[in-house]
């Protein structure tokens, strides 16, 4: 026997005894039992027992004798049968008796249908007979086998031969029989091996030297036999295995396995070898009592004379090299069969013992108490045990092997167990023991179960970190396939360690982008990289990274950073696409990992980070071979890709430019060539832009540096005036142009805002407020025009203090008293006055002033007084004239008619205004042809109507003061507004 062969006890040995008394009576008498059976085997529930004198005895469960028949009644033995599982058929073959027709010991094959009954005789029905030929000698019969169809019967001879039977035995529709073999070896057994899909039988024949195949049926039928194996067996060493169809044949030195291939793989196991069988799993071998001289001592020390009959019944696990069971027997075997769940044995004396497998849980603790948990593991997967179960083998394996000490074996189990094993009680252990390197594989395993918790992640990252083991830690979290781990932990871990390329990696794995700019932002510090990251992302995704960390952008990337704002709230934002271009360069091998370690962390990080829209194709084919082309050794080609979006209000992005008013203003000035903005936001980019332009002029620099941005806040103001009228106009409040030139000392802006909207006196009185001399009189000749008051507050403001006298001058003085002189905007004693309030102004400067006055006050009464001479005059003549007409004649002289033009002829018309007319020239306003009452003058009538209205006008007026007073209130000389109302009329008393 094999060394390895291990030995057990699976199996749980019991005699029968049957209970029914006759066949108790049966079995109990071995001389009788030995001398009555020929033939055993089993199927259908029942066992068959073949007689020496042709007699089949049924036997069922208790193993009662159910039936029996007389299968052959002249004087043949059954010598072999064989029942179709799952069927009523029978073959038995009968052999040593005569008949009919029949030599001496010529095997007769019969079939028998054991629920027909013939009512002749009470045995069962039989189906055919049939001869079997071996050329009329009279051989034992030394092998049977047939087909479950039994349409084809296979008959080994003692003599070498082997006859094959075909035909329908079942319905007895003939047959035919061929000799296929012969030989001088006697036959020890014949098996079949069919192939239903394609027709073929094969027939495998064992004899005393050798092994052969034939195929009886389907293609190749016909053909000689082949010898698979140069050594044979005994009778009864081979049997079929009908769950592989594998050909079993025992012999001394092993067990040996065929199929149609050839010889498979053997089980060694030594030891002669009387009778096989194969039970499950199992293979049952009875070995034959040792040869007289090769006893072993002991035995025959304790047996005598008997250890020369002592067989062995020996069960094995051929794959697993186990003896499950082995007992002696002290009688000879008769036969082997599996029935009713178990294996039986019956020896010849008419034992019966049964054989029950234990329990896989029984045959398990055997295996646990010897430690052999890798035989348990085997035993149990040939079992079917479910893989829960087994992780309980897996992990008792585990615990022994921890405690022997032996961690790398005992990891090995505790991941085989991992699905059912609490991780808890694994990881405690090689805590306690420092054993991080198994740790980190048994947390590796967590995780690719997808078993691993938050916690399990941060261990497993402090564990990579403990040892600065980068490789691992950059293949663990680029594991392919499902996440594995938390994703929050693992980046967190990654981020507190100083992996910063790993968490960003991450992050963006699995599209955390917010989290890859803090990352870039917070711990690696690189800001270009993280810039243009968020420039890769949609319009949706990139806003609110941009707008988290606009101003650190701006303040390590101000260009760059004012143009994506600008691209993006002006809808002109498009993320762009990488598209790598390999430069000649040769690219840099890498070992795996980044061997420099964190503090390198982003010097390569455009080559680590696939960006959102990166050509990912061409990426592939760079990355071949293991090797990674860094920054230097391509070129990236910066496209874009145009995506709708709604643009934000460019408000929103003010904030972000606090103490970066050069970007703010870039911003703000390419915002306003947007045309898609609307009025609001203009009026807020417009007012802001404002503001901007007054800080940056605030800068302590030169006064060119001041020009220039208040030049520009100028522009923004006056920008209106610029627009057509039609187009809508962005304006900024005048309130906030007040506040904001106030705040920041710009008075041109102040200015502005007073001129467009009309106060221009407010802007005088602002420069005149600030002492401001030069201003105000650009001012005054700016405004006075418009605002003729002007001129006597600067009258006033110039007098006010020498000082200002002396920066104005004394022509510009002289100038105001002129326009007030022109404009008659003063009185002179008003003028006096104003300059007499204080020392400042002297009498040489007014004197010029006062002597042009004094002029024109003269001939004014010069004028006054002619005009007041030339109208006595002709008062004098119009009085004179209504008492001539009176008191005197007229003399008419007229010649000609006033109307018509032509000589007069009576009758003739006169009148007192010296105007003549024929007397048909006028119109009548009497009564008839001859009637002398004759209208006005039709020459005078038109004066005479509008002096009398100009009457009327002035009797009316008379009455309404109201319209005097608005006059007189409205004058510039009041004294003359009363002389002419009462020149018309108006100071008469009582209408007079």
């Amino acid at each position: 026997m094999a060394l390895t062969w291990r030995s057990f006890d699976f199996f749980e040995s019991t005699p029968i005894t049957p209970s029914d008394p006759t066949s108790r009576s049966f079995f109990d008498n071995p001389s009788h039992f030995s001398q009555s059976i020929a033939s055993v085997c089993s199927g259908s529930e029942s066992l068959f027992l073949g007689g020496f004198d042709g007699t089949v005895r049924i036997i069922g469960p208790n193993f009662k004798i159910l039936r029996e028949f007389t299968a052959y009644d002249n004087g043949s033995s059954v010598t072999h049968m064989r029942q179709v599982e799952g069927t009523s058929l029978l073959v038995t073959i009968g052999e040593g008796g005569a008949g009919e027709d029949l030599e001496p010991g010529q095997p007769v094959v019969r079939v028998w249908s054991l629920d027909k009954v013939n009512k002749k005789d009470g045995n069962p029905g039989l189906l055919s007979s049939v001869v079997v030929n071996n050329g009329k000698r009279p051989f034992p019969i030394s092998a049977f086998t047939a087909t479950d169809d039994l349409t084809q019967l296979a008959v080994g001879f003692a003599n070498g031969a082997v006859v094959v039977v075909r035909g329908d035995l079942v319905h007895d529709l003939g047959t035919k029989q061929r000799v296929i073999y012969e030989s001088d070896e006697p036959i020890t057994g014949v098996e079949m091996h069919v192939d239903g899909g394609v027709g073929l039988t094969t027939l495998f024949v064992a004899t005393t030297a050798r092994v052969l195949k034939v195929v009886i049926s389907g293609k190749g039928h016909g053909q000689p036999p082949k010898t698979v194996e140069d050594e044979g067996c005994g009778v009864g060493c081979m049997v079929v295995d009908r769950r592989t169809g594998e050909i079993v044949v025992a012999r001394e030195d092993a067990v040996y396995y065929y199929t149609l291939e050839g010889r498979g793989p053997p089980t060694a196991y030594e030891g002669a070898k009387k009778l096989v069988a194969v039970y499950g799993d199992y293979v049952a071998v009875v070995s034959p009592p040792t040869p007289a001289g090769e006893a072993d001592t002991t035995r025959r020390r304790f047996w005598g004379g008997a250890a020369d009959s002592i067989y062995t019944f020996t069960l094995i696990h051929p794959e697993l090299r186990i003896i499950a069971h082995s007992e002696t027997v002290l009688a000879d075997v008769k036969h082997i069969f599996a029935l009713w769940g178990d294996l039986y044995m019956l020896t010849l004396d008419g034992k019966i013992f049964r054989y029950h497998e234990k329990t896989l849980q029984q045959r398990l603790d055997m295996l646990y108490q010897r430690n052999l948990y890798t035989l348990a593991v085997d035993l149990a997967q040939k079992c079917g045990m479910d893989a829960q179960q087994q992780n309980i083998i897996y992990r008792k394996y585990g615990d022994y092997l921890y405690q022997k000490g032996n961690y790398d074996e005992a990891m090995t189990q505790y991941i085989k167990a991992i699905d059912s094993t609490e991780p808890s009680q694994v990881i405690r252990k090689f805590l306690d023991t420092q054993r991080i390197h198994n740790l980190i594989e048994y947390l590796e395993e967590l995780h690719e179960h997808h078993r691993a918790t938050s916690d399990h992640t941060t261990l497993l990252l402090n564990c990579y970190a403990k040892l600065k083991d980068i490789d691992k830690l950059e293949k663990f979290i680029k594991s392919e396939g499902d996440l594995k781990f938390d994703l929050d932990t693992a980046i967190s871990m990654c981020r507190q360690g100083g992996y910063y390329e790993q968490a960003a990696y991450l992050a963006k794995k699995h599209g955390e982008h917010d989290l890859v700019v803090d990352i870039l932002i917070e711990d690696s510090h690189a800001y270009n990289e993280a810039l243009d990251f968020i420039w890769h992302l949609d319009p949706e995704t990139a806003h609110p990274c941009l707008m988290k960390y606009a101003r650190v952008l701006i303040e390590h990337c101000p260009s760059d950073a004012t143009q994506l704002f600008i691209d993006y709230h002006t809808g002109k934002y498009k993320p762009r696409v990488d598209a790598p271009i390999t430069a000649e360069a040769a690219p840099v091998t890498t070992n795996g990992g980044f061997a420099a370690g964190a503090a390198n962390a982003v010097s390569n990080l455009s080559s680590l980070l696939p960006l959102p829209y990166m050509n990912t194709a061409v990426l592939a084919s760079n990355n071949n071979a293991n090797t990674k082309p860094t920054v230097g050794d391509m070129s990236i080609k910066q496209e874009a890709i145009a995506i709708k979006y709604t643009p934000p209000k460019p408000r929103t992005a003010f904030s972000s430019f606090i103490d970066h008013p050069d970007e703010f203003i870039v911003f703000l000035e390419a915002c306003l060539q947007d045309d898609a903005l609307s009025k609001e936001d203009k009026t807020d980019i417009y007012t802001t832009l404002f503001e901007m332009y007054l800080h940056k002029s605030n800068e302590k620099k030169s006064d060119a540096h001041r020009e220039k941005w208040e030049a520009k806040a100028k522009s923004l103001i006056e920008a209106d005036k610029s627009l057509p009228a039609t187009q809508e106009k962005p304006q900024i409040e005048n309130s906030n142009v007040l506040l904001l030139s106030h705040l920041s000392n710009f008075r041109d802006g102040t200015t502005l805002v007073k001129e467009q909207s009309g106060l221009l006196f407010d802007i005088f009185r602002s420069y005149t407020s600030a002492k401001d001399t030069k201003g105000a009189i650009k001012a005054l000749a700016k405004y006075g025009p418009e605002e003729p008051q002007l001129y006597p507050a600067a009258l006033s403001y110039l007098t006010s203090d020498a000082k200002i006298l002396d920066e104005a001058g004394p022509d510009e003085l002289a100038a105001v008293l002129d326009r007030i002189d022109k404009g008659g905007l003063m009185a002179p004693l008003q003028v006096v006055q104003t300059l007499s309030k204080n020392s400042v102004a002297s009498m040489g400067m007014i004197k010029p002033y006062l002597a042009k006055r004094i002029e024109a006050e003269r001939l004014d009464i010069q004028e006054n007084k002619r005009v007041v001479s030339q109208f006595r005059t002709e008062t004098m003549a119009r009085r004179q004239e209504i008492a001539d007409l009176g008191g005197k004649p007229a003399v008419f002289q007229a010649t000609r008619c006033g109307q018509c033009g032509g000589g007069l002829e009576l009758p003739v018309v006169h009148f007192l205004c010296k105007h003549s007319f024929h007397r048909r020239c006028l119109r009548v306003t009497g009564g008839g042809e001859g009637d002398d009452n004759v209208g006005e003058c039709p020459i005078c009538v038109v004066d005479n109507a509008t002096i009398r209205a100009l009457k009327k006008s002035q009797e009316e007026n008379s009455e309404r003061h109201e319209l005097f007073r608005a006059d007189l209130e409205g004058s510039e000389d009041r004294f003359k507004t009363v002389a002419e109302w009462f020149g018309r009329g108006v100071m008469g008393a009582g209408g007079e």
